[in-house]
């Protein structure tokens, strides 16, 4: 919901310019840079669950603050991009933290189908989240339509208290990764600097990891300024209704539920690395229909558009996630995903900045043009990754770090 309405309540109601409106996805994401490395390794070293709990009430308190201050008639766009910047901090820690938890609630062979029902359910909430975050704005208002989004916060709060579910069988648990982490008991912990340092040593060694993060990064600097602009373009250039607008970026994620359901079938047929590989190169290119996007029956160009560009992204984020989880050393495990993560999602403010750039110097069609061919270009980074004996993800590897 978040990621519709908080942009269309800045350009609907406090009239933000095409560069503020970016610099909320920028804010989002900025936390990745600022404190994407440590959030790592605190969550190798301390209780995952409590962590993500904490998040999710930190994300509801701080998106509640903001229809309270619209409804008290001093809401700014200042207060709307800082609370993006600490929402987005809230997150850095409960998305390192979920990629840790998962793998010690089922078993290493599982993790594709647990990765896959993840993704999936993420991306039907998307579909109702942008749908009904454009019915609520339309109905209540943009500022009463965060209070929504937050709410939900306090929902995945309550699901993660009810999970009661012991560590699966074959199961890479949070205490075996902290022993091996700290060398058994009586050893002295590394330095957080260390730690750090482990982690991405890991990632740039590997013929693997190194090119999925390239690729991410690349993918994601090009990627966030389409969904940066994607709301001035729906709303401004092209003058969608917001209930309409909604339901036309929630397309991304219909294209993401069908990407769920298929990836474990895809590579489990053909292989982990192709199936990244191609889907990546044909749904990227698919992107390029969205700039063509007009009234009537142009809509079709970015509604398939979206919906490519979705596939390929779910398949990719399956199928690398769970690669990550069997292939990493389950003592780095966190480090891993969170020195990734702050290549990756470091990125995104970068590219959301440039699009602004772009949006107000040669227009927002034109910038779309520009960002989206970077996207469909930047798949070719997964070329470099070996496809002769690649890993299988039935086992953690026995790599040394």
């Amino acid at each position: 919901m978040a990621a519709f309405v908080m942009p269309l309540l800045a350009v609907s109601v406090l009239r933000a310019s095409t560069f503020e409106v970016t610099a909320l996805t920028a804010a989002a994401y900025l936390p990745w840079l600022i404190i994407g490395l440590p959030a790592g390794a605190w969550v190798d070293r301390l209780p995952v669950r409590p962590l993500m709990i904490a998040s999710d009430v930190a994300a509801a308190v701080l998106y509640s603050s903001v229809p309270v201050a619209a409804w008290a008639g001093v809401l700014t766009i200042g207060q709307v991009i800082a609370v993006a910047l600490l929402a987005g901090a809230a997150n850095v820690v409960f998305a390192t933290a979920y990629q840790v938890y998962l793998p010690s609630l089922v078993s290493a062979g599982d993790l594709v189908e647990g990765n896959a029902k993840l993704q999936g359910s993420a991306s039907m909430a998307t579909i109702a989240g942008r749908s009904t975050a454009g019915l609520a704005a339309d109905a209540a208002g943009a500022a009463t339509a965060v209070l929504y989004n937050a709410a939900s916060f306090l929902v995945s709060a309550v699901c993660l208290l009810c999970i009661r579910a012991k560590p699966a069988r074959g199961a890479l648990t949070a205490s075996s990764a902290a022993g091996a982490a700290d060398g058994g008991a009586g050893s002295v912990s590394p330095s957080l600097r260390a730690d750090i340092a482990r982690g991405l040593g890991f990632i740039a060694r590997d013929p693997y990891l190194r090119p999925i993060t390239a690729y991410a990064a690349v993918g994601n600097l090009t990627y966030s300024g389409y969904t940066s602009l994607a709301v001035i373009f729906l709303v401004k250039t092209i003058g969608f209704g917001s209930a309409t607008a909604g339901v036309l970026m929630s397309t991304t994620s219909a294209g993401g539920l069908v990407g769920a359901l298929v990836a474990r079938r895809l590579a489990s047929r053909f292989g982990t690395v192709p199936v990244m590989v191609v889907t990546t190169l044909i749904t990227g290119a698919a992107g390029l229909l969205v700039p063509l996007t007009s009234t009537g029956p142009w809509m079709i160009c970015y509604i398939a558009g979206a919906a490519g560009m979705g596939l390929g992204n779910l398949i990719g984020n399956i199928l690398a996630g769970a690669f990550r989880q069997t292939y990493c050393p389950p003592e780095i495990l966190g480090r891993t995903v969170a020195g990734m993560r702050f290549v990756a999602f470091g990125a995104i403010p970068l590219g959301a900045l440039i699009a602004g750039t772009l949006g107000t110097t040669v227009g927002i069609r034109t910038a779309l043009w520009i960002v989206l061919a970077g996207f469909a270009l930047s798949g070719a980074i997964l070329l470099g990754m070996p496809r002769q004996h690649a890993p299988q993800m039935n086992a953690p590897t026995t790599a040394t770090v």
